[in-house]
């Protein structure tokens, strides 16, 4: 079974092939976060399709070499202007971070010097470590036995100066006047490939924007910054143009022709990064290298809305993960809700789609837990999960159809009968084969080995969870309808919805 994915440098779906001889090894390098603040969900929505995406190809056979970077510096407040505008992250970071100390707002258990900016890429590294663990992102979890693969850039200066040093030489790049090193688009005629910019319209100010403050000095207006000396700058090195700081394109071509290659299977990233950033990777890449492709292969995933409309701190609708959780939802619950919307199209995140999602993997996980309390029980013939297998990868293999895969697993599921232990008849298998076909599908959408169940909450908030659900009882057995309704009312604002049954009252914990 071939995968067939959109490439956004041809523009249409391609049958994937790896450059391996052997068809097997297949070199990925993920843009990751900019580790100056927490990252949120739309960010984890790019990450984890490309988690995806990597599960797909395990699943379907290959080894995949899956590198994501870590960005510590360079990478500038502005993106949409290809030379970065505003200010250095990290920079941000620092000054947010000093003013929190200085007022006593810093989060309890934070101890950092906010006038260090590697202390505060650590904290900030460490943080998102912990979040793409908690989602299952399979490059964070192997990081402790293959730490290259989350590389930092500023562990790559000195290979930066080397391709600005060799882009001059080759004459793609030139020192202006005001000292700064750009790239010249000029001499790169395939510039805009990716994007469909072209040229002509970057110099009327089309197609992307430019910074016209550097008009007078670039040779073209699209020219983008490769090396800036500012002795100034918090985080600076030395250089043959003199102490500053590398363009926040340069770490991406740099860490993947390090780690994978000068030409490398697949690139993904959101599609905000198409252009500037990965049409400018594109070009010192293939310039410094002279092949004739730098990603043969480039994975986008698109915009993640909330409730509808753009994430937004002031209408209360931007999530990192620790605010999810803090809300009462379980990683796994995050994780499918952030991929089981197509990648090439907007996603809406809604507290209701989270509960669905939660829905979902309670399901999963209470057949896996069946399946694995009869795996040594005999039975006969293909099970449903077994002959979902197929049509569970031919979905996957259609530029990742996620949601047409998870259809297959439901229809699956929706086909066993779970009602008491089976029965044992002569067979050449098990059920252990059902949950094994189980586990193959769940590789991918990776929710098992996750916490499934939404957190339960301490010792003392579960004592007044219980005393409170025995004060409603009370009320009930004394005909006070309405203290039992308020005793209710106070639960759902805990986020406690509770369930009358023969067997008395369960509680459960509901998404805020």
């Amino acid at each position: 079974m071939e995968l067939a994915l959109h490439n956004t440098l041809s523009g249409e779906r391609e049958r994937f092939v790896p450059m391996d001889p052997r068809g097997k090894r297949v070199t990925f390098y993920s843009c990751g976060p900019t580790v100056y603040d927490y990252a949120h969900i739309g960010n984890f929505r790019s990450f984890l399709n490309a988690d995806i995406l990597r599960r797909t190809l395990e699943l379907l056979g290959f080894e995949v070499v899956h590198i994501m970077n870590i960005t510590d510096v360079g990478h500038m407040t502005d993106d949409a202007v290809a030379d970065g505008g505003g200010e250095d992250k990290m920079e941000v970071a620092s000054k947010r971070l000093h003013e929190a100390k200085k007022s006593g707002a810093l989060p309890d258990g934070v101890d950092i010097d906010p006038s260090d900016p590697m202390a505060v890429a650590d904290f900030y590294a460490d943080a998102f470590l912990n979040d793409a663990r908690s989602l299952g992102l399979k490059v964070a979890i192997e990081a402790d036995s293959h730490p290259e693969r989350l590389p930092r850039p500023t562990q790559f200066v000195q290979r930066m100066i080397g391709m600005v040093e060799s882009l001059i030489d080759r004459g793609h790049a030139y020192q202006a006047g005001d000292g700064v090193v750009y790239f010249d688009v000029s001499s790169w005629p395939d510039y805009g490939e990716l994007s469909g910019n072209t040229i002509d319209a970057l110099r009327s100010g089309e197609g992307g924007r430019v910074d016209m403050a550097t008009q007078s000095i670039k040779r073209h207006p699209a020219d983008f910054m490769l090396w800036k000396p500012d002795s100034d700058h918090l985080m600076r090195w030395p250089s043959p143009w003199g102490v500053g700081y590398p363009g926040w394109h340069l770490e991406c071509s740099v860490m993947a022709g390090a780690l994978l290659g000068e030409e490398i299977d697949l690139h993904s990233g959101g599609e905000d990064n198409i252009f500037p950033h990965h049409e400018c990777e594109i070009a010192q890449s293939r310039g410094t290298t002279g092949c004739g492709t730098f990603a043969r292969y480039w994975f986008h995933t698109r915009h993640l809305m909330v409730d509808g409309a753009k994430m937004s701190k002031s209408s209360g609708t931007f999530f990192t993960i620790r605010d999810l959780l803090e809300r009462g939802a379980s990683p796994a619950a995050i994780r499918l809700e952030l991929v089981r919307t197509h990648y090439r199209l907007n996603s809406n995140f809604t507290m209701q789609g989270l509960r669905d999602a939660q829905k979902q993997v309670e399901r999963i996980s209470r057949v896996a837990r069946w399946l694995e309390e009869h795996a040594a029980v005999a039975r006969d013939g293909t099970g449903p999960l077994q002959a979902a297998m197929e049509p569970f990868k031919a979905a996957l293999c259609d530029d990742l159809n996620v949601a047409g895969a998870l259809g297959v697993l439901n229809s699956a599921i929706g086909a066993l009968s779970l009602d008491g232990p089976p029965a044992s008849v002569d067979g050449s298998g098990t059920w252990a084969d059902e949950l094994a076909a189980l586990r193959a599908m769940d590789s991918v959408f990776g929710v098992l080995d996750l916490d499934v169940a939404p957190p339960a909450g301490g010792s003392d908030e579960i004592a007044v969870i219980e005393a409170l659900i025995e004060a409603r009882r009370s009320a009930r057995d004394n005909k006070d309808w309405a203290r039992a309704d308020e005793i209710r009312d106070e639960l759902l604002d805990m986020g406690i919805a509770i369930k009358d049954g023969a067997g008395g009252t369960a509680w459960e914990r509901v998404l805020q």
